[in-house]
């Protein structure tokens, strides 16, 4: 992926007829959330976790890309869910934008795709919500542990599929102490 720091720096040369590496032209700025995301996909991808693939169907827009989860453990073994992440300009001041893509009955997720994941929010009471320290990778990280330890049937999204996961986790637990 660093293959967009190199593209920048020769795009800068040919603009402004200098070689890359030289003195740069003001009027051609890359943007702070380009200049963030050119480090934090490197270190993403370095540290992705088995679970997860990251794609992103334009190598210049690191801004947006797909996440595909498939969990290892838990309730969701062997699916795979897809998510759609989105970093806006304001990016580290701000969330990215994450949506999922696969149809889920899950207490943390909507019918609709909406996440319910403390550290997407940008104001949050608790103090877990977005801060500028945290990275793409801290992101990834959420949403895959959104299938094992963060699922979260206490203050779910969903609050039918909670329920019914709640429902069954209770009779599957009687049939067993049971039999």
């Amino acid at each position: 992926m660093l293959t967009l720091a190199s593209k920048l720096k020769r795009d800068e040369g040919v603009k402004t007829g200098r070689p890359p590496g030289g003195p740069s032209d003001s009027s051609h700025r890359v943007s702070i959330r380009d200049r963030l995301l050119i480090k934090e996909v490197a270190e993403l991808e370095a540290n992705l976790p088995s679970t997860c693939k990251a794609s992103f169907p334009d190598e210049n827009k690191l801004h947006h890309f797909q996440l595909a989860v498939s969990p290892d453990e838990g309730y969701y073994q062997s699916g795979t869910f897809h998510f759609e992440i989105d970093v806006p300009e304001a990016y580290n001041m701000v969330p990215p934008k994450v949506k999922c893509q696969t149809r889920i009955w899950h207490p943390n997720i909507a019918e609709t795709g909406e996440i319910c994941l403390s550290l997407l929010r940008e104001h949050s009471i608790d103090g877990t919500g977005w801060a500028p320290t945290r990275t793409l990778k801290d992101v990834v990280w959420g949403l895959n542990s959104l299938f094992t330890d963060l699922l979260n049937f206490d203050d779910p999204l969903n609050i039918d599929a909670a329920e019914h996961h709640l429902r069954d986790k209770l009779h599957l637990s009687i049939n067993w102490i049971l039999a």
